[in-house]
C-alpha cells in the first residue's frame, strides 16, 4: 500500500510539476506594428517577418532583443517588456515546477502583446545636399 502511495504522489507531483510551462508554454506571440508599416524584424539578430506582423518570442526573465529596420529610417531596439506569469502561483503545491517554469522561461510572460514602435527619420536621409554638390553632378553629366 506504501509503494502504492508512493508512485501516487511522485505521478502527481511530475503531473502538476511546471503548471506555467504546461498551460501557457516557454514562447509567447506578440504583435510588432510600426509607423510607417514595412520595416524588416529581427529577433536576436535572426529575421522575423516584417511590419505588421505577429511574432513567436521565448519567455524568460529578460525578454528578447527585437531590431527594426528600414531604408531611410533610424534602426529601432528594444526588449518586450516581461511580468510574473500567474499561472506559475500553482506550483506553491509542487516545488518541482517552479524549477521547471524558472527553466523554461514559462515563470514569465510578455506584457504587453502589441508593440506600436514609431520609427524616426535617417539623419543620413534627412541633410541637404550641398547645392554646389549638385552643381558638379549636374556639369559632369
Amino acid at each position: 500500500m506504501k509503494k502504492i502511495l508512493s508512485v501516487s504522489a511522485l505521478s502527481l507531483t511530475l503531473l502538476f510539476s511546471g503548471c506555467a510551462t504546461i498551460f501557457t508554454g516557454s514562447k509567447q506571440t506578440v504583435q510588432i506594428n510600426s509607423v510607417p508599416p514595412g520595416a524588416d524584424i529581427e529577433v536576436d539578430g535572426l529575421s522575423s517577418g516584417v511590419t505588421p506582423a505577429p511574432v513567436r518570442l521565448k519567455k524568460g526573465f529578460t525578454g528578447q532583443t527585437v531590431t527594426l529596420k528600414k531604408a531611410g529610417f533610424e534602426t529601432k531596439t528594444f526588449q518586450p517588456a516581461t511580468t510574473f506569469n500567474a499561472v506559475s502561483v500553482i506550483n506553491l503545491l509542487f516545488i518541482i515546477g517552479w524549477g521547471i517554469d524558472a527553466a523554461t522561461g514559462a515563470m514569465m510572460k510578455y506584457d504587453p502583446k502589441v508593440y506600436e514602435m514609431k520609427l524616426e527619420p535617417s539623419k543620413e536621409s534627412s541633410k541637404e545636399v550641398p547645392k554646389e554638390t549638385v552643381k558638379e553632378a549636374a556639369k559632369a553629366n
